[in-house]
């Protein structure tokens, strides 16, 4: 797989881009401007027993379960993460996983700082973090309440939530505070881009440049 304008082709292994913040910071929107602008991300579907809202559909944004299969997947290993959140399970499937990473495939994963503690216990090295932060409270809220989806109750739970949940804003890699959508993004595909190259995600590296010092110029 090739990474930026160069047209060579050096194997590397896939990437696991965790993109997390509270409730209504902007993650969710950042992580469908990625994957609609770049062909080489696909997103991680996470499995959640919660309910799904009039927007979404099955398979594509969740897979939506019962909390008992739930269980069985967790109590099996067959899940990277998962988290007990806003009252619904959420887990990340283990195996379409595993499989992107060797095959040079680069997953987003739009999850909660406890799934991303999860991930980065069992696949450190694979795992790029990215915190968003909103730009105050009061912006928050009012992005929640802009989004009428949730009851005034739900939308008070998801703030108190998010206090707990901006103070592990440390455990991350890279924090864009999202005030411009059009700059966050642009600060996120910046990071991207860069982390495809690191010369440790990249094991092709080896034999390219082998090629390149047994390279005969004498023709």
């Amino acid at each position: 797989m090739s990474v930026g304008p160069s047209s060579v082709s050096i194997r590397r292994r896939g990437l696991m881009l965790v993109l997390s913040s509270p409730s209504g910071a902007g993650k969710s929107t950042i992580a469908r401007n990625l994957l609609e602008s770049d062909s080489g991300l696909e997103l991680s579907v996470s499995v959640t027993t919660r309910a799904r809202r009039g927007s979404e559909i099955d398979g594509v944004h969740y897979h939506f379960m019962s909390t008992r299969d739930f269980e069985r997947l967790r109590d099996t290993e067959a899940l990277l993460e998962w988290a007990y959140v806003h009252g619904n399970y959420y887990g990340t499937p283990r195996e379409p996983a595993e499989r992107a990473m060797a095959e040079g495939r680069d997953m987003l994963f739009d999850i909660d700082w406890q799934g991303a503690v999860q991930l980065s216990e069992k696949m450190r090295a694979d795992i790029v973090s990215i915190f968003i932060l909103p730009p105050s409270m009061r912006e928050l809220k009012v992005r929640l309440q802009r989004r009428a989806e949730d009851s005034a109750s739900t939308i008070d739970t998801r703030l108190q939530n998010a206090r707990v949940e901006l103070e592990h804003w440390r455990e991350y890699d890279y924090v864009v505070v999202n005030d411009d959508l059009d700059r966050a993004f642009a600060a996120v595909k910046a990071i991207v881009t860069a982390e495809r190259l690191r010369r440790d995600r990249r094991p092709g590296l080896f034999e390219f440049v082998s090629k390149l010092l047994d390279e005969d110029l004498s023709a």
